[in-house]
């Protein structure tokens, strides 16, 4: 007999209201899975859901995490740009304390894999901020003790940020304009990747998890995420 929602684990979502979050909140709604699917955000999400599984919490995001009961996968798609977000203190804040604290409260709530989405070029040694930045966040997710680890490391994205109500970033926007004609031409590993080809494989990726961490390439996810 299938198991009542109520009966199942929750999967986490942080970060939906983003290119890939989104993406993620759809694959995820449209998998069929039984598990209820809470989304964590700053302020209630554009466009309602209605789906029994699917409840929207509002608040301090690593507060809702600690406070989320039965939680089993996490996915965490935060993130920001040293543009929108002013300052490399202020980039810091989200992308590296942000994301580490809501993983972290998570695995304190039960919490045993989680799925996050990094960089291509994340390196804490990097002499690229942004990109030692990401590094360093991977590393401290590495120290957390989660069972599974899937660490997503997109090139550029291909999406429509406009329609999220978000700054479109001019790499990506060069990308969808002139690299998408000629995309296959350009190596897999640096080749844009559309934001529902990263979602579909975190989650393949994160279902069919060893223990460990399994660290996506553009070109893996571009492979299992079709």
């Amino acid at each position: 007999m299938a198991a009542r929602a109520a009966d199942s684990p929750t999967v986490v979502l942080a970060g939906a209201s983003g290119l890939i979050g989104r993406a993620l909140l759809d694959v995820l709604l449209a998998s069929g899975r039984r598990e209820r699917i809470a989304v964590l955000a700053r302020r209630p999400l554009a466009g309602g859901r209605s789906d029994p599984r699917l409840s929207v919490r509002t608040g301090e995001l690593v507060a809702l995490a600690a406070e989320t009961p039965d939680v089993r996968d996490v996915y965490i798609a935060l993130g920001t740009t040293i543009k929108v977000a002013g300052s490399e203190a202020a980039f810091r804040a989200v992308d590296f304390d942000l994301v580490v604290g809501v993983a972290r409260a998570a695995r304190s709530a039960g919490a045993r894999r989680l799925a996050v989405v990094s960089a291509l070029g994340a390196s804490a040694r990097s002499s690229i901020f942004y990109n030692r930045v990401k590094g360093e966040a991977e590393d401290a997710l590495k120290t957390l003790g989660y069972e599974s680890l899937v660490i997503a490391q997109p090139s550029l994205l291909l999406g429509d940020r406009a329609a999220l109500g978000q700054p479109t970033r001019s790499g990506e926007l060069f990308a969808a304009r002139f690299v998408a004609p000629v995309m296959s031409w350009i190596p897999a590993a640096v080749r844009p990747i559309a934001a529902t080809t990263v979602a579909r494989a975190m989650v393949a990726a994160l279902e069919q998890s060893a223990p460990g961490t399994r660290v996506l390439s553009s070109a893996e996810m571009q492979r299992i995420g079709r």
